[in-house]
């Protein structure tokens, strides 16, 4: 096991930068994802971590050793891809022990390895079938086996998750969860799924553009997300996001300032008059068992959804009028796009002067936060 520390680290294909310097600090046992929209970086971080691609500015340091001009296999690194890789002339076992024998290392310790990580995995009955005899789950631990087997420092995974179904998306993710405890490794995830971020990771770093939006707990980063971008990508479904004209009754924050409004769907509640916060008609009603959520157009022509516990009575086309608890409001810069104010200063915030007091965000964000 190891720690990993990024420093300034930037790649960059010609002219273009693609990777904007990165600072970061990944500790020994950690398990960190690395989330974020397509083409924001995330794999290409992994790689450059993992040696597969070249460092144009900044330094990787693993168990602190600077590793820039490290082979990959020299780092003490393993990655698993999104494509299992394995090779279909070669049994489970040959295939877990591949590297291994490459590296000339004895045959009972191959055996030992192989055998304890197949144990772990749960695949110790499937040792002797060819991968076109196994299930894409199936193959893919044996892709996380063949990791395991060399025993390295940090793992790193390159959306392993994306080629499966969603009953064995969730099964796998459970799987990986426990090899972390079991392990206690150091363990790098990169998705663009904010649910597989949440359900797994002891800390999750927002990436975009190649620059680190915000880094901290699950938690943290949807109760405090530290702007607009953050709030829109953690959370399914998503944050609302609303505007002055878009409110029956505007908190002065919005109304009095440049302030966009964020509420979670859950945290919309039915309402009606005065009490109502915010008013929209009727579009669709998705029942998805142990809650309902109500798609609704406001009268500004922008889309909100709610999160109930039952279906309303209302028909489609129909107004409904929804509250908020203050404490659950997210005010950000209608401009930046940054938080103003966190939750539990909304009421005094309130009751001041329109926002030229606002109390600032608590958050843990990337050092290079724009």
């Amino acid at each position: 096991m190891a720690d990993l520390k990024l420093r300034d680290l930037r790649k960059s294909y010609g002219d273009v930068e693609i990777v904007h310097g990165i600072d970061l600090d990944i500790d020994d046992g950690e398990f960190v994802v690395f989330v974020g929209p397509s083409g924001c970086g995330k794999s290409t971080l992994l790689r450059m971590i993992a040696g597969l691609e070249d460092v144009s500015a900044g330094s990787v340091e693993i168990a602190g050793r600077n590793v820039n001009d490290i082979a990959p296999s020299k780092r003490g690194v393993s990655m698993v891809f999104q494509t299992y890789a394995l090779y279909p002339h070669l049994s489970v076992y040959s295939n877990m022990a591949f590297g291994l024998k490459q590296a000339k290392t004895p045959k009972e310790e191959i055996d030992r390895r192989v055998r304890e990580a197949a144990d772990a995995l749960q695949i110790q009955d499937l040792l002797d079938r060819r991968p076109r005899h196994l299930s894409g789950g199936q193959r893919q631990r044996v892709a996380i086996g063949r990791a395991i087997v060399r025993d390295p420092e940090i793992f790193l995974f390159d959306e392993p998750l994306s080629n499966l179904d969603a009953a064995l998306r969730v099964q796998t993710r459970l799987e990986i969860a426990r090899l972390h405890r079991r392990l206690e490794s150091t363990m790098i995830y990169v998705t663009h799924d904010q649910v597989e971020a949440m359900t797994l990771a002891d800390r999750i770093v927002v990436l975009r553009d190649g620059r680190i939006e915000q880094v901290g707990t699950p938690i943290e980063l949807y109760d405090f997300p530290a702007n607009a971008f953050v709030a829109r990508f953690i959370g399914s479904p998503k944050m609302n996001f609303f505007g002055p004209d878009s409110l029956t009754n505007p908190p002065p924050l919005v109304s009095d300032s440049a302030a966009t409004l964020g509420i979670r769907p859950e945290h919309l509640q039915p309402a009606d008059g005065e009490r109502a916060l915010i008013e929209g008609r009727l579009e669709l009603v998705e029942e998805l068992g142990e809650y309902v959520l109500v798609h609704l157009i406001g009268e500004s022509g922008n889309d909100f959804v709610a999160k109930l516990d039952s279906k309303p009575s209302a028909a489609p086309g129909q107004t409904l009028g929804f509250a908020a608890d203050h404490r659950r409001m997210h005010f950000f810069d209608h401009d930046s796009g940054r938080r103003i104010v966190s939750p539990s200063n909304i009421e005094s915030a309130e009751k001041g002067s329109g926002g030229e007091h606002l109390a600032p965000a608590r958050f843990p964000v990337g050092s290079n936060t724009p």
